[in-house]
């Protein structure tokens, strides 16, 4: 078993557990603002197997989510009780929020990715990996080059959470009625 397995296998540990480490992480990260700019990956082997790389212009950013269902105001649309309701759970997750608002405050970069790093009462923390656009060493790079072409991708669900939300991130058994049947599109 190489480095990163056993790197991958303590961190699952640390959180099953709720290790004093990871408490007085999540204590910490409780009281900085929503989103932090961070300086190395919290969990290395995630985000290596996603695309990070220690290079210039590659940044991370640690994103802070309330979870649970999205409060209305007040509720109106009528007395039907289908309109009446005053809760409602989000049609995005929590990580595709995360991966919004991290693009919103760096507007200069594209997001790559993001994963899940912990979460503390109603909060969930999410490091999101970002490329800068103009950086000219991502730019001659043919890894990150197309990335770096899509504008506002997560925006337009072309993250990998943007697809998991479109339905076209997985392919196999239990997923027919995420895509269109090819019968459908034989009718013309």
């Amino acid at each position: 078993m190489g480095m990163y397995q056993h790197m991958k296998e303590n961190f699952i540990q640390e959180y099953k557990e709720r290790s004093q480490p990871y408490k007085e992480r999540l204590v910490k990260w409780n009281n900085e603002p929503p989103i932090v700019r961070v300086e190395k990956p919290t969990n290395i082997a995630r985000a290596r197997e996603i695309g990070y790389k220690a290079k210039p212009g590659i940044l991370v950013a640690r994103v802070a989510v309330v979870g649970g269902k999205k409060k209305r105001v007040a509720p109106g649309g009528g007395r039907k009780p289908s309109k009446n309701a005053r809760y409602f759970s989000r049609q995005k997750s929590t990580q595709a929020i995360a991966e919004e608002r991290a693009a919103k405050k760096f507007t200069n970069c594209e997001i790559l990715n993001s994963y899940f790093v912990g979460e503390i009462g109603s909060k969930k923390f999410y490091e999101v990996i970002m490329l800068e656009r103009d950086n000219p060493v991502l730019i001659n790079d043919p890894n990150y080059k197309n990335i770096i072409a899509q504008r506002n991708r997560v925006f337009r669900g072309l993250t990998y959470t943007g697809r998991v939300h479109r339905g076209i991130a997985r392919k196999g058994f239990g997923t027919k009625h995420n895509r269109p049947s090819k019968r459908a599109n034989n009718r013309s």
